[in-house]
């Protein structure tokens, strides 16, 4: 997969993207702490981390029973010449073919009432990511015609039969499957809608959720950064990487991001790295000898995929971890195992599904992320806006390595 037009790194061209990794049809059920009575340092385990899980517990507990089942993965919004009754008329993104970003049309679809287990949302900003690309394109499969995006902020417009916890008004979110967000208004299962505390915005939470959720995998679960480790982050200035810096800067890890450009490695700075390199006029390995006094870095947060591989093990200090959760460039090549023998290596390429796959797990790691917003440990910014109409010109200023930061589409008025 070429992810468009770009400078090379390593022989190949490397677009700059939010690649975000495959979920499963999860809830994460999040309410902060009322009143000032939030902590400023989270990892102090006596302080936020214990109170916050245990007030989200508590809330959780209000969701009927539906919400320890997962959702089927089916899509929420029917073509015009879908049966039933109570259907409105909605605009919504569709995919017929798979192609590039003119492949997407906008039109008009019926959404209906919500069933058990089920509420209907009016989305008010909508959170894009590379898997949206990777859907698009057909490099992650789904029945056409389909409806893309996969995170929203939205308000509550009807619940179906059975739903407790749930009410018109409330103020959701959501980030996974079901896919769908690319719409005005869509039906969810109840058990993947996320409270937004009030607190957070609505253009923040959506570009918040999906992305935060997946950094929090890969730095506390997948490798566990602590004080004194190096990391080095590609793709840093977009919207998964910006998170990872924040979050890995806030450990007390010394952070190198790999940049295209002068102004993404002002963004890097701002995010809290300690060393940016401008790949299209430095050395990547070379640059990470120099810093590291020819030590090399504990792991690598590799979203590029193809054309940035050989660099990141070339990177690694012995019994370093590769990292790889996205492929904006296309997918790896067949690797050799004997390419982790050198250093013994270790390289994975991690499933958001497996790190969630317990209620408490789902809302500890959402309890974390947001707390994190809350405490200003991450700084979420939302560098690019369009009408929803306009998806189709996000994904390709996305492709094309135009954007960075978090992007958002609201729908038209």
């Amino acid at each position: 997969m070429n992810g468009g037009g770009g400078k090379k790194f390593g022989g190949g061209r490397v677009p700059t993207g939010t690649p975000s990794l495959a979920w499963s049809s999860v809830v994460v059920v999040v309410s902060l702490l009322a009143g000032a009575s939030i902590v400023h340092n989270i990892y102090k385990p006596d302080m936020l981390a214990k109170k916050l899980i245990h007030t989200i517990k508590q809330r959780s507990a209000h969701l009927n029973h539906h919400s320890n089942s997962r959702p089927p993965p089916r899509l929420s919004l029917h073509c015009c010449c879908s049966t039933g009754h109570m259907l409105k008329m909605v605009k919504a993104i569709r995919v017929h073919e798979l192609g590039g970003p003119e492949a997407m049309r906008w039109e008009e679809v019926e959404v209906g009432e919500p069933k058990d287990g089920e509420i209907r949302v009016k989305n008010t900003a909508i959170g894009v990511n590379f898997i949206d690309i990777y859907y698009r394109t057909g490099f992650y499969s789904a029945p056409l015609p389909f409806t893309p995006g996969m995170e929203a902020v939205g308000v509550v417009t009807a619940v179906g039969p059975s739903i407790t916890g749930r009410k018109v008004g409330d103020v959701v979110a959501y980030a996974g499957y079901p896919m769908g967000s690319y719409a005005e208004e869509q039906i969810l299962p109840a058990n993947v809608a996320v409270p937004v505390p009030p607190s957070i915005d609505h253009k923040t939470a959506a570009a918040t959720l999906l992305k935060g959720m997946t950094v929090q995998v890969l730095l506390r679960r997948v490798f566990k950064v602590e004080a004194g480790h190096t990391v080095l982050v590609h793709s840093a200035a977009g919207g998964v990487g910006s998170l990872l810096c924040q979050w890995a800067n806030s450990l007390a890890a010394t952070v190198i991001a790999t940049v295209s450009n002068e102004e993404k490695a002002v963004h890097a700075t701002d995010d809290g790295c300690h060393h940016v390199i401008i790949y299209t006029k430095e050395d990547v390995v070379t640059r990470i000898k120099e810093i590291t006094d020819g030590k090399g870095v504990n792991v690598v947060y590799d979203s590029i995929g193809k054309d940035t591989y050989k660099a990141s093990l070339d990177s690694l200090a012995p019994h370093g971890y590769l990292v790889s959760f996205g492929q904006s460039s296309g997918s790896l090549d067949p690797i050799s195992m004997t390419d982790l023998v050198p250093k013994s290596l270790f390289l994975t390429r991690p499933s958001m599904l497996h790190y969630v796959g317990t209620r408490d797990e789902l809302l500890q790691m959402a309890g974390e992320v947001f707390a994190n917003v809350v405490s200003g440990v991450l700084r979420i910014r939302v560098n690019h806006i369009y009408p929803l109409s306009k998806a189709a010109r996000a994904h390709t200023d996305l492709e094309a390595r135009k954007t960075s930061g978090s992007i958002l589409l609201i729908p038209d008025k």
